[in-house]
């Protein structure tokens, strides 16, 4: 079953489902059945792309609960046979993340070669490609 966390259970009634709220409903969904929960990226973002612009592979967004409530969720799951499969989406990360900020910091960064990089057309002019649909060409800083 896949979860997207922020309409499924709101453990806190702050409006956004978190992963409390999923572990409070762990018996519910073994009673239908479910065997696996598959959920949307939990990790720190800045949401311009629903979560998965992530800017921390290591850590719990304190939106959606903490490592503890995770670690949790996983354990509450494995007694009822229930996997938690996370949404892990490394092939683009957010602007913010330390990989990213190393790679734009230098031509001879240790992650330069972890992103794609073009030069302009023309001097002080930004790649041709970009990210229309998001709102921002490639080379701006949003």
């Amino acid at each position: 079953m896949r979860f997207i966390r922020e309409s499924f259970a709101d453990s806190n009634n702050d409006g956004i489902g978190d992963l409390n709220g999923i572990a409070s409903k762990l018996d519910y969904l073994k009673d239908l059945g479910v065997d696996a929960i598959w959920i949307t990226p939990c990790f720190p973002s800045p949401q311009v792309d629903f979560g998965y612009d992530v800017s921390d592979y290591e850590a719990i967004d304190p939106m959606y609960g903490t490592m503890k409530d995770f670690d949790r969720l996983v354990s509450e799951g494995k007694k009822r046979n229930i996997r938690i499969i996370l949404d892990f989406v490394v092939n683009h990360t957010s602007d913010q993340h330390k990989w990213f900020q190393d790679s734009k910091s230098s031509k001879a960064s240790e992650h330069r070669d972890w992103y794609i990089w073009r030069d302009g057309k023309a001097p002080g002019q930004p790649p041709t490609i970009g990210f229309p649909r998001l709102g921002f060409p490639a080379g701006s800083s949003t």
